[in-house]
Formats: structure tokens, C-alpha cells, sequence
């Protein structure tokens, strides 16, 4: 396995960024459910969101180590990346599948913030995790390009990203030899589209999160919309996801250090009975057993990054490295919240927004569940479940 660095000036530059938009500054966007653009902005002009974009196109070129360094930076340092990151993996499809049309065409302007990918149109209301099952539709209409219809639900940040990578099925279901086969990804500009064949929905939730559902209903997309070859989309989807696995276990490795020195810092300035509370073992050795845990599932981020990085097969790496960072997160969470007591419901101590934000890891990108079934199944070899 490669030995990577662990950018230490990356990370600096990061917290630097992050002091700008203290907890008042989320606290806000949280009432009003409004999206981070100042935040956003400030990551785009610095370069951060556009890190693993080649210098060629505008970008620094540089790996997914330090695209992780990068959200666990946000993450520890009491922000949330939620409304960008990803863009990050998002990019990859188009990266490594994408034309050299295309990729001339969109990276410039993605790497400089002109414009936002930053929406995935994957899961549906009547599949689930089960993406191959999905049903929405792109039919070929001769050289003039592709006829959308169909449903997608979850598909957060969709009302301020400009472009959409979306997997849509061009081969009916029953007439495919492989159930892999017969869905494409293609990259739709929705700021032609909205109100034209597109509809967007907010969809209201305990978090911030800018989720949404959106429908196509005769959406035109033009034939230079296809990344790749028709039919191969799923496998171009999946080469992404040990990515987005490990930027999502780097931001709950940064929530989970953001709790545990929260909670620290709490232990040892509260007193009660004339001493600090975190001289009681009581609340000692929860922060510690979340410490432990936290620099464990760090190190299998850290190898899953390392791997990826190396360009070796880590599958199941980035899928634990995403199952123990989730856990521990919210484990962590919890544990500060026990700690602050009541106090810990007070909007103004962050606990309870980061606390309701950290526990969307154990289901998103995808359910925990599902990472032990592929553990048991492609690890382990035992039986597939049911």
C-alpha cells in the first residue's frame, strides 16, 4: 500500500477558511434552511473543491488523500460539507469516462466555479438502494438526442447545481442479458432544462441538507449528453463510489473529533459540586472509548484513501472505512450530548445540529446494513442474503 502524506498545510489552510463561518453562521442557514453559498464560494475561489481536478483543466491535480483531508478539516472544525462534496466524487465519471469534449467543455468552468456539479440523480422511489432496478427512461430519439421520463428522489443540492449526472436506463429491463447492463450516465445542464421537461421538488428534513425529488417529464437532452458508452453507466457509477466512501468516512472523522473535544472542552470547565464533571469516570470514559474508536476507523480511512489513491482494487476498504467512521460519528454524538446534559438541546452549543446532521452517515450514501451484507458476501463468502 502507497505511503501518502498527511497535508498538513491543507488542512491548515482549511481551518483557516472554516474560523470565517463560525456556528452562528450555520445556526442561521439551519433555521432558514437556506443553502451555504457564501461557504461555498469561499471553498470554490480557494481552490479546495476543485482539488482532485487535473491542472490541465484548472485544478490541483492532486489525490483522493487530500480531497479527504480537505472534508474532515470541514467537518472537524464545526462546518458541514454536505453542500459540496459531491461535486468531488461527482467529477470523477466525468474524468475518467467523459470525452475530451466534454471534459474541456465542463472542467474549466467546474474548477473555477462557473459552474456547480453537485448533483447525482441515481436513487428512485421505487428502488431504493436497489439501483438497478430503476425505472426513469432515456430513449433515443434518432441523432437529436435522448427523450427523459421518469422519477428521482433524494437527489440533494439539485436547486443550486447547474449540471446533473444522471443514470437513466436506454435498454428496457427485459431486454438485457446482464442485469448490469442497459443504464447510462449522462451529464444534463438543468439550467436549460428546468421548466422544460424538468421539475424540481424540496423535500423537507430534519437536516439542512437541500435535498429534493425531481421528474422528468419529456426532458430533451441533447445525444452529447451520454458519458461513455450507452449501456455501461452502472459500471462508470460504481467506479466512483469507493470515492464518495471515503470523503464520506472523512467527514465523520471529522464530526467525531468535533464531538469528542466539544465534549472535552465541556468535562473540564463545567463544574458541579465544586470540581469539573469530567473527573467522574462516568463521563471520562465514554470520551475516551470515542477517541479510541475514532483514530481506528481513521487508519482505515486513511489505508482505504492510500489504496484508492494507488490505484488498487479497495472495495471493501472504502466500504469499512465508511461502516466504522459512521458509527463511530455517531457514537461520538451521542456521547456529547450525554455529556452537556441539557444543555446539549441549546441551540446555541452546535451539539444538537451537528448531532442531527452526523446521523445521516449511518444511512446515506448507503445504509449500514448493506455494507455488512457486502462484507459477509465478498469478504467473508458467505451465503448472498435476502
Amino acid at each position: 500500500m502507497a505511503q501518502t502524506s498527511n497535508h498538513q498545510d491543507i488542512r491548515d489552510a482549511v481551518a483557516k477558511l472554516c474560523a470565517q463561518y463560525p456556528g452562528e453562521y450555520w445556526r442561521r442557514l439551519d433555521r432558514e434552511r437556506a443553502y451555504p453559498t457564501e461557504f461555498v464560494k469561499a471553498l470554490t475561489e480557494s481552490g479546495f473543491l476543485s482539488i482532485l481536478i487535473p491542472e490541465q483543466y484548472g485544478g490541483s491535480g492532486l489525490g483522493i488523500t487530500a480531497a479527504a483531508a480537505v472534508m474532515e478539516e470541514i467537518h472537524q472544525s464545526g462546518c458541514n460539507g454536505a453542500a459540496c462534496h459531491a461535486q468531488m466524487y461527482t467529477m470523477g465519471t466525468l474524468l475518467r469516462h467523459g470525452s475530451e469534449a466534454q471534459k474541456n467543455e465542463y472542467l474549466p468552468k467546474i474548477a473555477s466555479g462557473e459552474l456547480r456539479l453537485q448533483a447525482f440523480g441515481v436513487t428512485e422511489p421505487s428502488s431504493g438502494t436497489n439501483t438497478l432496478g430503476l425505472r426513469t427512461m432515456a430513449v433515443k430519439q434518432g441523432n437529436s438526442g435522448y427523450l427523459v421520463n421518469g422519477q428521482k428522489v433524494w437527489t440533494s443540492r439539485a436547486e443550486y447545481s447547474d449540471l446533473l449526472l444522471l443514470l437513466a436506463r436506454t435498454t428496457p429491463k427485459d431486454q438485457v442479458k446482464k442485469r448490469t447492463e442497459g443504464l447510462s450516465v449522462f451529464l444534463v445542464d438543468m439550467r436549460e432544462a428546468k421548466g422544460n421537461g424538468l421539475e424540481i421538488r424540496p423535500i423537507a428534513t430534519m437536516i439542512n441538507h437541500a435535498t429534493t425529488e425531481v421528474f422528468f417529464d419529456n426532458l430533451t437532452i441533447p445525444a452529447d449528453s451520454l458519458i461513455g458508452e450507452e449501456g455501461k453507466g452502472f459500471r462508470y457509477i460504481l467506479d466512483g463510489m469507493n470515492a464518495e466512501r471515503v470523503l464520506i468516512a472523512a467527514e465523520c472523522i471529522g464530526d467525531a473529533r468535533w464531538f469528542i473535544k466539544k465534549a472535552t472542552d465541556y468535562a473540564n470547565e463545567r463544574r458541579v459540586f465544586e470540581r469539573p464533571i469530567g473527573q467522574n469516570q462516568g463521563i471520562q470514559f465514554p470520551i475516551a472509548e470515542s477517541y479510541a474508536a475514532t483514530e481506528g476507523a481513521a487508519l482505515m480511512m486513511q489505508k482505504a484513501a492510500a489504496m484508492f489513491e494507488a490505484g488498487e482494487p479497495c472495495g471493501a476498504e472504502a466500504n469499512m472505512a465508511k461502516y466504522l467512521a459512521s458509527e463511530v460519528s455517531w457514537k461520538a454524538a451521542d456521547m456529547c450530548m450525554q455529556t452537556h446534559g441539557g444543555f446539549a438541546f441549546a441551540e446555541e452549543y452546535d451539539v444538537e445540529r451537528k448531532f442531527r446532521e452526523t446521523r445521516l452517515y449511518r444511512i446515506a450514501p448507503i445504509s449500514n446494513n448493506f455494507v455488512l451484507s457486502f462484507i459477509a458476501e465478498h469478504v467473508l463468502g458467505l451465503p448472498r442474503s435476502y
